[in-house]
């Protein structure tokens, strides 16, 4: 029989990450929303988490692991973040920063060896590849990592890339550039990435599911197995981009990132410092903003700082990411002044649940609702030109 005690943390649970409060984010409707969302078939499993005044409140997840199994998802499923990932390289980069062992002006390849870069009037500096302005085409040489090359040799190979601009002009989105700074960081700390890393942004935040390798997901307690757009099994994980771990190689349940996403609005563990040189726009990225306006209206003026997307939500600034791996999706979007926000992670390739992010930001702002998942029978979800969710993560 139930002690008094245990009652009790069951009644603080369902008000923490139950119920709607009486005003601001109405959760109940929004785990509504997402059952509706289960129901397609493209899906597998998914877990959200919703962070409110800073706080988290609401964590959990939907579907199982893998179809045909029985384990269902829970807010403590680990599942990949692919190009989430980059904010967390930014972190560490800027936590050397501060403590004066590293500059963001520094060129890049006096820190990364492996790097070579074709000839231009600048120098690309570390600064320069965390905001993807090294002037290099999209996704250089992603090709070449998925085809199982390793990610120093294909860096080696990047001085015969085409430029687009010179550096700092223009922004490009890049995966084996921006890996780069993993070499940099254990040049200077002459300690493995994953290791700077765990100790000094994963511990500090409590992310106690968080890793980044391969072997990190597979011997996790409780993972999501990956399926494809048609939300079929995928019976393999592609270990492709854990070769570029600074780009695409974290591992953690929603509720750490939930945590993740708490430490970049707030908090102890990252300093201001960190916070506001991550969020501080660098570039405008006009590709992203078009894509934006034509699929998801709501963001506008996309600019890129380190490791982050910032974006324009009517008056308010909401800072995200999205990331795309085989058989993986993820999202993040908070406003770090209302210290709100949102985290999804799903299993599967479709890009369906990425409007959900908005459906709770419109709650936030008190905006009429829209179908952004278009899951009514007129919302049709228009698909995306090929190239548009990148390798890595867009």
């Amino acid at each position: 029989m139930p002690t008094l005690r245990h009652i009790i943390a069951i009644v603080l649970a369902a008000c923490v990450f139950g119920q709607a409060d009486a005003s601001g984010i109405n959760r109940t409707e929004i785990d509504k929303r997402i059952e509706h969302l289960m129901q397609r078939p493209e899906m597998a499993g998914m877990a959200v988490a919703i962070v409110e005044n800073g706080e988290i409140v609401f964590a959990k997840g939907y579907g199982v692991t893998q179809k045909g199994g029985r384990h269902g998802v829970s807010e403590n499923t680990v599942f990949r973040w692919a190009s989430l990932s980059k904010g967390v390289a930014a972190t560490a980069v800027l936590q050397l920063s501060e403590s004066g062992d590293m500059e963001l002006q520094t060129p890049i390849d006096r820190l990364a060896p492996s790097l070579s870069l074709p000839e231009a009037r600048h120098d690309v500096t570390v600064e320069d590849v965390l905001s993807h302005r090294t002037g290099l085409t999209n996704n250089a040489y992603d090709r070449r990592i998925e085809d199982g090359r390793a990610a120093k040799h294909v860096r080696a190979d990047l001085g015969t890339v085409e430029r687009i601009c010179e550096p700092g002009a223009c922004h490009s989105y890049q995966n084996v550039a921006f890996d780069a700074v993993a070499e940099a960081i254990e040049s200077v700390t002459r300690l493995p990435y994953k290791t700077v890393v765990a100790k000094n942004i994963f511990q500090p935040l409590g992310m106690n599911t968080a890793s980044i390798t391969l072997e990190g997901l597979e011997q996790s307690v409780d993972w999501a197995k990956p399926h494809n757009s048609r939300g079929n099994p995928i019976y393999k994980v592609k270990p492709t981009y854990y070769r570029l771990p600074a780009a695409a190689g974290v591992n953690s349940s929603v509720l750490d990132l939930a945590k993740w996403m708490q430490g970049q609005m707030d908090g102890s563990a990252l300093s201001p410092y960190v916070r506001e040189s991550m969020h501080t726009p660098r570039i405008a990225t006009p590709y992203e903003d078009r894509k934006m306006r034509r699929y998801y209206g709501a963001l506008k003026n996309a600019k890129y700082g380190l490791g982050w997307r910032i974006y324009d939500y009517g008056e308010n600034t909401v800072i995200g990411h999205r990331g795309a791996v085989e058989g993986y999706r993820a999202q993040i979007l908070f406003d770090p002044e209302r210290k709100t926000g949102i985290a999804v992670l799903w299993n599967s390739n479709h890009y369906r649940p990425a409007g959900l992010a908005l459906e709770v930001m419109d709650q936030v702002y008190d905006n009429p609702k829209r179908d952004w998942m278009r899951l009514g029978p007129k919302q049709p979800l228009m698909p995306l030109r090929p190239g548009m969710s990148g390798s890595g993560g867009p």
